[in-house]
């Protein structure tokens, strides 16, 4: 045990939170390599390396088991026990069997295989590669669970002891951890061809990582369930719930939300990290030009600043930017949101409950009498939200918001459809940003792009180029290595369409000509569309074109 300390100590485990962990096994039994997971003093995927420091050993590869097959001599062994406690016959060589193991110091196999008089060796391996030798040791059951819309009180209780199961609890602490070190926003858990498939969100892009055999589904799902303080009986309506954990020393919230599906039920995971948040304004990767126009805006002391976009598109973040730009001792700050995902200090941030008839409207007659100099709306929805906060803006106040258009010039139209006067509109609003997020182009594995002149002549780039000020058009295509999980992007950059509400657009009739007459006078003071402002990202080759098409084509 003592040699095990020394190697933990080695991967900045703390002194103290091992003998935590020491005096809970005394107590309650358990390895101590897991409590220390548990406890999020160290990460699931670094138990491989720890193990094979430990026993000297090596550690399994994925590729290497691409073809494997049992060996024959498999059946002499007990193998429902081994397989049971983390261990696989994986070959064996002139009398001495080599076992692939994910709990190398199982005791309860090495008293078996000690009392079998077997000679051996153990080489490590990771949950993904332990997965794949035991389905094909065993064969996958890609049978669908039965119903359990209705549990009995007995089927319940099951499925608790299968959900706190220690193959259960491992998989799932090892999927999260993996999510993080990829740095995916989201995870994602779905039924998919008898089998339950993991997807992790990165840089908004979904990816397949895994998939698990089906009879994992029901004990992850109430693992999940439980964790979120859901009801784990109830598979018939959707149900949200937060987990607060601890994954490698770093503070997690995540947001669960589960909805029934047709084969089972689909269960996603968004991951909020405060370490992993920076509210600056040059982390948002504006073009100069409109993050100089943004700024002079956030001098107003009263109006409406709009952002629009779609979901995902990285305008709550960018309203925190906003905020926290402003902050300080001399304003007072208060949001409304739903919800309040990351705490900002010094801002009074007020959570919305519909529920209870808490609602945005609601909140926003509550907090005008609070007397804020700055008020953050989450989402314009409803008329008489968008009213009061037009009003707020004409009575002193400088309001920010987000309202769902493809476009800036369509957040007018969106408000007038929510029968707000067009007087109020002229009067109140500041300026409106559209907004996408692109990925930036990996600088690790980034290549220079082979129908780069056939791409300058598609998107008319040397025009773009020449009203940028751009001097060398630099198109870049994205390969994948390992600094990028081989996707060739690794981050998000804000993609900005920007509409100042000046003399011209207040004088323009609101009509059902408005849109194009305000793009064509936006593009006529020098404003980029948001696909010309991507374009312009990747000719400075901070993104590829490809990209670029598929945030704003």
């Amino acid at each position: 045990m003592q040699a095990l300390e020394k190697v933990l100590v080695k991967f900045e485990v703390s002194k103290q939170d091992i003998e935590k962990a020491k005096a809970y096994q005394a107590k309650f039994g358990g390895a101590l390599e897991r409590l220390l997971i548990n406890m999020g003093s160290i990460s699931e995927d670094s138990l491989p390396e720890i193990y094979a420091q430990l026993l000297n050993a090596s550690i399994l590869p994925l590729d290497a088991i691409a073809n494997w097959q049992p060996p024959s001599q498999s059946l002499q062994l007990n193998q429902q026990f081994l397989i049971a406690r983390g261990w696989v016959p994986y070959r064996f060589v002139e009398g001495q069997w080599c076992f692939a193991t994910v709990s190398p110091l199982n005791w309860e196999v090495l008293q078996y295989l000690s009392n079998s008089q077997l000679d051996y060796q153990r080489i490590i391996a990771t949950d993904e590669v332990f997965e794949q030798l035991k389905l094909a040791s065993q064969g996958d059951d890609v049978s669908v669970a039965q119903d359990y819309d209705l549990l009995s009180d007995v089927e319940e209780d099951k499925l608790r002891e299968l959900a706190s199961e220690a193959p259960t609890v491992n998989l799932l602490n090892s999927l999260i951890a993996r999510a993080l070190k990829l740095g995916a926003s989201d995870m994602h858990l779905e039924p998919h061809k008898g089998r339950y498939r993991v997807r992790f969100r990165v840089d908004g892009v979904l990816h397949e990582v895994e998939l698990l055999p089906s009879r994992l589904q029901l004990p992850v799902i109430s693992r999940l369930k439980i964790l979120a303080n859901m009801d784990i009986a109830e598979k018939r309506r959707p149900q949200d719930g937060k987990i607060e954990m601890k994954i490698s020393n770093t503070g997690l919230d995540i947001r669960v939300s589960s909805l029934p599906l047709n084969e089972g039920e689909s269960m996603v995971m968004r991951f909020l990290r405060k370490d992993a948040v920076r509210y600056d304004m040059s982390v948002l990767g504006l073009s100069p030009d409109i993050e100089e126009k943004i700024k002079a805006d956030l001098k107003h002391t009263a109006g409406v600043v709009l952002l629009t976009g779609p979901t995902g598109s990285g305008k709550t973040t960018t309203l925190y930017t906003f905020l926290n730009e402003l902050n300080n001792d001399d304003v007072k700050i208060i949001t409304l949101e739903d919800p309040v995902e990351y705490q900002l200090e010094g801002v009074n941030q007020v959570q919305v409950k519909p529920e209870i008839g808490f609602d945005f409207s609601s909140g926003l007659r509550s907090i005008v009498r609070q007397d804020p100099d700055i008020i953050m709306i989450g989402e314009i929805r409803d008329q008489e939200t968008a009213r009061i906060a037009m009003q707020s803006a004409l009575t002193g106040h400088l309001v920010f918001s987000t309202v769902h258009t493809n476009d800036a010039p369509s957040a007018y139209t969106r408000l007038l459809d929510l029968n707000v006067e067009e007087f109020l509109l002229n009067a109140a609003l500041v300026a409106i940003i559209a907004q996408r997020l692109a990925r930036k182009i990996c600088p690790h594995c980034a290549t220079q792009d082979e129908n780069a002149a056939e791409l300058i002549t598609k998107y008319q780039l040397h025009a773009l180029a020449q009203q940028s000020g751009i001097d060398t058009i630099n198109l870049l295509n994205a390969q994948g290595c390992q600094q990028c999980a081989n996707t060739g992007y690794k981050g998000r950059m804000a993609v900005i369409e920007y509409l100042r509400s000046d003399s011209e657009i207040r004088g323009m009739a609101k009509d059902e000509n408005f849109i194009e007459k305000a793009k064509a006078y936006n593009h006529s003071i020098g404003n980029r569309t948001l696909l010309e402002d991507g374009l312009v990202k990747a000719m400075q080759g901070l993104t590829t074109i490809d990209e670029v098409i598929r945030v704003c084509g």
